[in-house]
């Protein structure tokens, strides 16, 4: 199974009085969001199931992949990373999963997948990190498939 973990992309900064999940995307952040949709775009199946926190940033950024995508609840801000497995049916989903949310549970899930450790790891905004779970000489292995940056593109 294809878990791709997707961070919003640069996001405007919280103003007085201002709901942390209306937070819109900048001119930049809509710029990364576009490059990293068009680069995934190119690799992901036509099955991978797109979910999104309900803050309007994961919205946007999920949005310039114009797939069909789901919002889920569960991946709002500070969700725990089990949360995010969760929602993903990791590792017994049948189809590749990206997730578009946030910092630091994206880079917490990120170390325990990978690391088996709870740690902050940091996911740069609009990056990408796609991890890959398959059976290997009989046990169940995680790798770092890719990690890719939007302004890198």
């Amino acid at each position: 199974m294809d878990l791709i973990l997707w961070r919003h992309a640069e996001a405007e900064v919280i103003a007085p009085g201002q709901d942390d999940l209306q937070r819109a995307l900048t001119p930049k952040g809509e710029r990364q969001a576009r490059r990293m949709a068009a680069w995934l775009n190119h690799r992901l199946p036509a099955s991978t199931r797109v979910l999104a926190s309900p803050a309007l940033r994961c919205r946007q950024t999920a949005e310039a992949l114009g797939r069909e995508l789901r919002i889920v609840p569960a991946l709002a801000p500070d969700a725990p990373a089990a949360a995010l497995l969760d929602a993903a049916r990791w590792p017994r989903a049948g189809e590749p999963v990206l997730i578009c949310g946030h910092q630091p549970t994206l880079g917490r899930l990120a170390a325990q997948l990978l690391a088996g450790a709870a740690q902050d790891w940091a996911v740069k905004k609009g990056a990408v990190w796609w991890l890959r779970w398959r059976q290997r000489d009989g046990g169940p292995e995680v790798t770092l498939h890719a990690v890719q940056g939007p302004d890198a593109l």
